[in-house]
């Protein structure tokens, strides 16, 4: 990778992505998103079928962007580049057409949290604590933690994380719905093993496909979605083999004949 804090392992048909800047705690600067994007399309350039993402320690998962990277800017490149490229990142993430594991290590909060939302499966050790304190430090939750977070765990949750202040221990998000799992402290990454060995045994072609579909109900890309699928439709189609034979012979295409 270019930036050595987002380590990618690729083995077993299984991606590994992990944040690596424990004394930050994990917090993520520019050239980290810029890395969490190379990354995705990494990913799906390769033969990996599942995905695990997780923090190194296990003080924090991701104590979101890196507040001395982000405070220095003017407003018009906050806006620009820091929450745009932010999204651009974030969004690869949650549209990555294998599913997505996060393994949430350590606490999770701010930007960690609409990091961890981008997955499709949440796994929270015992100690881990998950809330959304950027209003109190008079910014929103800027990648899509308003937007992708309400739409995953439900506008009241949302509202009494980044309005109230409400912090919740890995039990209450079980219970509330933010993550899927609780296991004990360290046990996380085997957890995730299990079930991405799980994703391994199911159909390469439905798995995408589902999680596709399952995006769009959500709204996550519903456009792509359809427009994926129809060009999969059309690329296994005797048109488009008549079709390209008729442009290299330099004829009319004889379509439905």
């Amino acid at each position: 990778m270019s930036d050595p804090r987002i380590e990618l392992v690729i083995a077993d048909r299984i991606a590994r992505l992990t944040l690596r800047r424990p004394e930050k705690l994990n917090a993520i600067d520019a050239d980290m998103v810029d890395a969490l994007l190379q990354a995705c399309r990494t990913i799906e350039r390769s033969d990996a079928r599942v995905a695990i993402l997780t923090g190194e320690g296990q003080k924090s998962f991701c104590a979101g962007g890196d507040i001395e990277a982000w405070s220095s800017l003017d407003a018009e490149t906050f806006s620009r580049r820091w929450l745009r490229d932010g999204h651009d990142a974030f969004d690869a993430l949650a549209r990555l057409t294998v599913p997505l594991i996060a393994v949430l290590n350590g606490h999770a909060l701010g930007g960690g949290l609409e990091l961890a939302a981008c997955a499709d499966l949440r796994i929270a050790e015992a100690h881990v604590k998950i809330g959304q304190p950027e209003p109190g430090l008079g910014i929103i939750p800027g990648w899509s933690g308003t937007q992708r977070a309400a739409r995953r765990f439900g506008a009241g949750l949302v509202r009494r994380m980044a309005l109230f202040g409400e912090m919740f221990s890995a039990g209450d998000a079980l219970a509330l719905g933010l993550v899927d799992r609780v296991v004990a402290t360290g046990e996380g990454a085997a957890a995730a093993q299990i079930a991405a060995a799980r994703v391994l045994q199911r159909s390469t072609r439905a798995t995408e496909l589902t999680k596709m579909l399952v995006n769009a109900a959500e709204g996550e890309e519903s456009e792509r979605v359809v427009e994926a699928l129809a060009g999969a439709v059309a690329a296994s189609s005797a048109d488009l083999a008549e079709g390209l034979a008729a442009y290299r012979q330099k004829r009319p295409a004889r379509f439905g004949q």
